[in-house]
């Protein structure tokens, strides 16, 4: 009897590829979770009301630092689109930030970065291609919920310009992670080298404008320069890598649904180191956040549709020298050396009603496959 074979996805590979896709989510979690240590570090270590100084800091020796492991600079069209990325992603995107959390009350600013996700999804349908679930836009609604509930607090008048600026800021974060997962990197290519590319053209970026607002970079003690040490480093060089990684390996929706965890990270960090309180409202928006940031490392649901079994056109029997005609076999004269007998079997004895010659059900191979003997 013929056996044919189909190309199916075996249960342990299909565990490993889970395991390893867990794996990359956990490790890219941990670029947000650093990034939530940010306020804390500056506000009680490094000198005050200099923003883009602490963005400057952030940015040039980190990625001057991955350029100097990597020893590879951009080529060709990558010149560009690492000045393009880096923009988006630390040069136009630290500043608003920054500007941002100076001008708006309550944990304003994170609310807003806080529905990243949701301009996530909303571009990933013109630049990658992917249409919009209503799975993602409510985990989206639901995150940014949950952090307002973390973070927002009751205070005065809306400031224009803070508001833009969130906006803006997040707008600016959100399409430099959809074209960093549509661009890819170049062949032979790893993050570390795309990561200290676009933190160096961001870093440029920046330089000219701290030095023009802000003037000489400020006197630091050995608390601040232990904090920069650490911003340049953990919070950043290894953030970002941890961050360009898993945009390659994940989806861009995947990625952005772990933004959450910053705002989040942030509260308690503050409520451990800084003394300060957690309200059961606020830990009812950790849950929904947390929720909704799980839910966001869900595979998109895909239905697999059954190939329809193919059916041969009965051809008219071809007459023998005794008057009597024989049907040839639909698969091919001479398959299996039989052809088709009078029940309508076939060499592997499977007839039209698609049981065997002996009444047991016959499963009809997937589309492509090749019987082999």
């Amino acid at each position: 009897m013929g056996r044919s074979l189909t190309s199916a996805t075996s249960p342990t590979s299909a565990g490993s590829a889970r395991s390893a896709t867990s794996t990359t989510a956990l490790l890219t979690a941990l670029a947000p979770i650093s990034w939530g240590t940010t306020y804390a570090v500056t506000t009680e270590l490094l000198p005050p009301d200099r923003p883009l100084f602490v963005a400057l800091v952030r940015a040039l020796p980190a990625g001057l630092l991955l350029l100097a492991l990597a020893r590879v600079l951009p080529r060709g069209a990558w010149w560009w689109r690492s000045a393009v990325l880096g923009a988006l992603n630390i040069g136009v995107f630290f500043p608003l930030l920054f500007l941002s959390a100076y001008r708006l009350p309550g944990g304003l600013a994170a609310v807003v970065g806080s529905v990243g996700p949701l301009f996530v999804v909303g571009l990933s349908a013109p630049l990658l291609g992917q249409r919009p679930s209503a799975r993602s836009v409510l985990t989206g609604v639901v995150a940014a919920f949950g952090v307002s509930l973390v973070v927002l607090r009751a205070a005065g008048a809306l400031d224009p310009v803070g508001v833009l600026a969130a906006l803006a800021s997040t707008a600016s974060m959100s399409t430099g992670t959809v074209l960093t997962k549509k661009w890819g990197r170049p062949a032979g290519v790893g993050p570390l080298a795309l990561t200290g590319w676009q933190l160096t053209a961001g870093g440029l970026l920046i330089a000219p404008l701290a030095l023009l607002v802000e003037g000489p970079p400020p006197a630091l003690d050995a608390g601040a320069v232990g904090g920069c040490l650490y911003l340049a480093l953990a919070n950043t060089a290894v953030a970002y890598w941890l961050w360009f990684r898993g945009i390659g390996r994940l989806t861009a929706t995947q990625v952005t649904f772990l933004g959450p965890l910053s705002p989040l990270t942030a509260a308690v960090v503050g409520w451990a180191a800084l003394g300060q309180t957690l309200t059961p409202l606020q830990l009812t928006g950790m849950a929904l956040a947390l929720g909704a940031t799980m839910a966001g490392q869900l595979a998109p649901r895909t239905t697999a549709r059954q190939p329809a079994p193919r059916t041969t056109a009965r051809q008219p029997a071809p007459r023998t020298a005794g008057g009597r005609g024989r049907r040839p076999n639909p698969t091919g004269p001479g398959r299996h050396g039989d052809p088709v007998n009078g029940t309508g079997t076939d060499g592997s004895g499977v007839n039209e009603t698609g049981t065997d010659a002996t009444g047991a059900p016959h499963l009809t191979p997937a589309a492509g496959a090749r019987p082999t003997p």
